[in-house]
C-alpha cells in the first residue's frame, strides 16, 4: 500500500467522521434518541481511530537504531490493534450500555425528523468515505481477489481497518434510522434502542475481526503464498544453487520483507565465487519481490540428509 493512498483514505475517513459526529450530538442532544447517541460516540471513535493510524504510520518512519536494528515498522500494526480494542470499547460496550439503559427507561423522540435528517445526511458523507477507501484499495488489492481475502491477507492495516469501519458506520447508520423510523410510526421507543443494540453488536464483531488480523500482523506473518512462490523460483532460477534447503521470510512492517535462507552450494567454488553467486540471488529476489528488503543467505553444502535446523546462524548479510 502507498502511503499516499492510505492517508488520503485515513483523511477522508477522518473528515466524514469529525463532520457526523458533531451533526449526531446535536441531533441527540434535541431529539433524546439512544441510537443517535449511540452513533455519535461511534462516530468520535472512528475519528479517534483515524488520527490513531496517522499515528502509527509517522512513528513507522522512523530510522532503524540500536534498541530496534529492524525499524519502527510494527508501530502501524500496534496502532492499528489500539484502534480495535477502541472500536469495541468505546464504541461497542457503550452502545449496549445505552441500549439496555433505554430499553429500562424509556424515553420518548422528540423533533423526530432532526435524526432523521441527520441519519440521511451522515449515509451520504459516510458513502464518500467509502468510495474513496475503495478506491484506493483498487490500486493495491491484486486482480481477482475478494474483498475479504484482501482484509484477512493485507500486510498494511490503515486500509483494511478503514474499509472494516466505513462498512460498519454504514451499516449503522442502516441500524439508526430502522430504530428511529420505526419508533416514530409505532411511537413506541423500544425501537430506537433495539437500535443501539444492534449497533452495539455490530461494532464490537468487527473489533474482533480487527483485533484478530491485526495480533496475527503483530505475532509475525510471513510472505504471502504468491510472493513466497516468487522467491523460491528466484532464488532456483540460475545455476548457482544446487539446492534450497530452508527459507524463511517474516514481515518486519508493511513495507518491508526479511528473507532468510539456506542454500546449497557447489564444493569446489572460491569465497570469491559463493559472493558473487549470494549477489545474483539477491539481485534476483528483489527484482521478483521488491518488497524484499532485507536479505540473509547462508550457504552451505547440500547434503541429501540435511538436518533441518531449529534456528539459523547467519553470515553473510545484504541490505539496501
Amino acid at each position: 500500500m502507498s502511503a499516499s493512498g492510505g492517508s488520503k483514505a485515513i483523511l477522508a475517513a477522518f473528515a466524514a467522521n469529525l463532520g457526523i459526529a458533531i451533526a449526531k450530538f446535536a441531533a441527540w442532544l434535541v431529539s433524546g434518541s439512544a441510537s443517535m447517541l449511540a452513533e455519535g460516540i461511534h462516530s468520535v471513535a472512528d475519528s479517534g481511530n483515524q488520527l490513531l493510524l496517522m499515528l502509527g504510520g509517522r512513528k513507522a518512519r522512523k530510522e532503524a537504531d540500536s534498541d530496534h536494528p529492524f525499524g519502527y515498522g510494527r508501530e502501524r500494526y500496534v496502532y492499528a490493534f489500539i484502534v480495535a480494542i477502541i472500536l469495541f470499547s468505546v464504541g461497542g460496550v457503550f452502545s449496549l450500555y445505552e441500549g439496555v439503559e433505554k430499553i429500562s427507561h424509556p424515553h420518548a423522540l422528540e423533533n423526530a425528523w432532526l435524526p432523521i435528517a441527520v441519519l440521511i445526511i451522515a449515509i451520504g458523507l459516510e458513502s464518500f468515505s467509502l468510495r474513496t477507501a475503495v478506491k484506493e484499495s483498487n490500486h493495491t488489492r491484486p486482480k481477482g481477489q475478494s474483498w475479504v481475502a484482501f482484509v484477512r491477507r493485507a500486510k498494511a492495516p490503515e486500509l483494511p481497518v478503514v474499509l472494516l469501519e466505513d462498512v460498519a458506520a454504514l451499516t449503522g447508520l442502516v441500524f439508526a434510522l430502522l430504530g428511529v423510523g420505526l419508533t416514530i410510526i409505532t411511537g413506541d421507543a423500544i425501537f430506537d434502542a433495539i437500535g443501539t443494540i444492534m449497533i452495539g453488536v455490530l461494532l464490537i464483531l468487527v473489533a474482533i475481526v480487527l483485533g484478530v488480523e491485526t495480533k496475527s500482523l503483530l505475532v509475525g506473518e510471513g510472505a504471502t503464498p504468491g510472493d513466497h512462490d516468487l522467491i523460491v523460483a528466484a532464488i532456483t532460477a540460475g545455476d548457482e544453487v544446487e539446492k534450497l534447503i530452508h527459507l524463511k521470510t517474516l514481515y518486519l512492517g508493511p513495507d518491508e520483507l526479511l528473507v532468510a535462507a539456506k542454500i546449497g552450494l557447489p564444493a569446489d567454488k572460491s569465497l570469491v565465487e559463493v559472493a558473487a553467486d549470494i549477489d545474483a540471488v539477491e539481485r534476483r529476489i528483489r527484482e521478483s519481490v521488491p518488497v524484499a528488503r532485507v536479505i540473509y543467505l547462508e550457504p552451505d553444502l547440500y547434503r541429501a540428509a540435511h538436518p533441518a535446523l531449529p534456528t539459523e546462524t547467519i553470515i553473510l548479510k545484504s541490505e539496501d
